[in-house]
């Protein structure tokens, strides 16, 4: 036996492996809530399927399914990287648990770095099911993929960088308030459902520069309509990302 061999090492794990490590424990703490699993899996789900099979709202000409999903991805995305995000970093701030995390050797930077990839994993899963629910009705996308995969991660820093906004400036309670009634208000009035022309014209305008809107007109002209690249959508949501993450950085407090 080489001397040694039972020797103790103390000192922190390489970086990439802390970071992965906190990222597996993210994903594991998000799935295993029922309230996040309400909003980040089973709203989607049955709104696609209702709104899809049933004829309840006026979507145009073509498929509802064709509309809808487009819609449907974007509130997940929504959900994901907004709500339920704000909510669960609202409550750990509020019982310290972002401030022990941020006295241990991993970064603060790289433990926002490891809810990010936790966000991500799960959208994964969310465009997964959804896509193969709305397969199951009668979807028929076509358009860049490389187009709707830049729009979803621009919506998801843009999601993030206010979720995180939030939880790191109001209270707990606040925070689950404020991101459910966004979550809410978002619903009805961002393009997800109820198409934008629908609304007058003045409030057209102002719903337009909404990033959930954006993002679904965007993944709709890409998916529905077969767009190269939706500029003026992606630019929007661009500019939402830069301040909400610049806000979150900067206003963000840890306890």
């Amino acid at each position: 036996m080489s001397a040694g061999t039972y020797t103790p090492r103390p000192g922190a794990a390489p970086l990439p492996r802390m970071i992965a490590a906190q990222t597996a424990l993210e994903t594991r703490m998000l799935l295993r809530n029922g309230e996040q699993l309400l909003l980040t899996v089973v709203i989607p789900t049955l709104l696609l399927v209702l709104f899809g099979s049933v004829d309840i709202v006026d979507t145009g000409s073509g498929a509802s399914v064709d509309f809808l999903t487009p819609g449907i991805l974007a509130l997940a995305v929504m959900s994901t990287a907004f709500t339920g995000q704000a909510i669960a970093t609202g409550f750990e701030r509020r019982y310290g648990v972002l401030k022990r995390l941020g006295a241990s050797p991993l970064p603060r930077w790289a433990l926002m770095t490891a809810k990010t990839l936790a966000v991500l994993v799960t959208e994964v899963l969310q465009v997964v099911l959804l896509t193969v629910i709305a397969f199951a009705l009668g979807w028929s996308p076509h358009g860049n993929p490389f187009a709707v995969l830049l729009l979803l991660v621009l919506g998801t820093a843009a999601f993030s960088g206010l979720g995180l906004l939030m939880a790191g400036t109001l209270k707990a309670e606040a925070t689950l308030a404020a991101a459910n009634l966004v979550f809410l208000l978002l619903l009805v009035g961002g393009g997800v459902i109820v198409p934008l022309d629908k609304f007058p014209d003045a409030v057209q305008s102002v719903l337009g520069l909404l990033p959930i809107a954006a993002l679904s007109d965007g993944l709709r002209d890409v998916l529905q309509h077969g767009a190269a690249m939706p500029w003026g959508d992606l630019g929007i949501l661009a500019v939402w990302a830069v301040l909400g993450l610049g806000a979150a950085a900067r206003f963000f407090r840890w306890e």
